[in-house]
């Protein structure tokens, strides 16, 4: 885990196993708790696929950071993860979600400047000027 800023960005491994999940649920409340962050990136770009167990400790850890008074955003989300968990019938509802980190700070306010994921101020499509 990497704390920049306000934020906790927690880097999930490719191969997770359920030990391993529960821990990063733990360490994740911990970090929330003891370094008072205000937003929790979960970043997933590394898990090529998910069972039930790992999606039900995903939506958990979500849970526990907004009870703990922080924002989450789940961030690099594959397409075949994320068909895993809607056939599974757990789409993380109520979880905010982005493409990359950099969306996902956006997506959490904490991105450090007022440009929107698209690097304009005004969130329209093009580069920034």
């Amino acid at each position: 885990m990497v704390r920049t800023g306000r934020v906790l960005i927690a880097t999930l491994g490719d191969e997770l196993d359920d030990q391993s999940a529960l821990g990063m649920l733990s360490d994740v409340a911990d970090r929330v708790t003891r370094d008072r962050v205000t937003g929790v990136l979960l970043d997933i770009s590394s898990l090529e696929i998910v069972d039930s167990f790992i999606c039900k400790v995903l939506g958990d850890t979500a849970a526990v950071v907004k009870v703990l008074g922080a924002e989450v955003a789940v961030v690099g989300m594959r397409p075949v993860v994320a068909i895993t968990l809607v056939e599974l019938g757990l789409p993380l509802t109520g979880v905010a979600t982005a493409l990359t980190v950099d969306h996902g700070l956006a997506v959490l306010g904490r991105s450090g400047s007022s440009a929107g994921p698209t690097g304009r101020e005004d969130g329209g499509p093009g580069p920034a000027r």
